[in-house]
């Protein structure tokens, strides 16, 4: 579940997102599920806007590509039972908590 977070407007106005559609990712219902193969988690997000997968290693930085097609470079770590995730574009940055419910 997210939890937090921060500088998430700046950040969806970066790549010229425009309003509406900001309102909407803020509407959207996400199922997410979580595996681990070995040192590598996957994280597959499902909506009814579409479906997203990213594998990764924990610590790494890694190239994503979001649900609305934009190219960043993400991070993510575990601190104390949540899960955090630093999202770069260009100059901006956005971190997301989740937590498991």
């Amino acid at each position: 579940k997210l939890v937090s977070s921060e500088n998430s407007e700046d950040y969806m106005k970066e790549p010229g997102v425009d309003f509406a559609a900001q309102n909407v990712a803020g509407l959207v219902k996400l199922t997410v599920s979580i595996s681990v193969d070995g040192k590598t988690m996957t994280i597959r997000t499902e909506s009814s806007f579409q479906n997203t997968k990213i594998s990764f290693k924990l610590g790494e930085e890694f190239d994503e590509t979001t649900a609305d097609n934009r190219k960043v470079k993400s991070t993510i770590t575990l601190e104390n039972g949540s899960m955090i995730q630093e999202c770069k574009m260009n100059n901006v940055v956005s971190t997301r908590i989740y937590e498991k419910v």
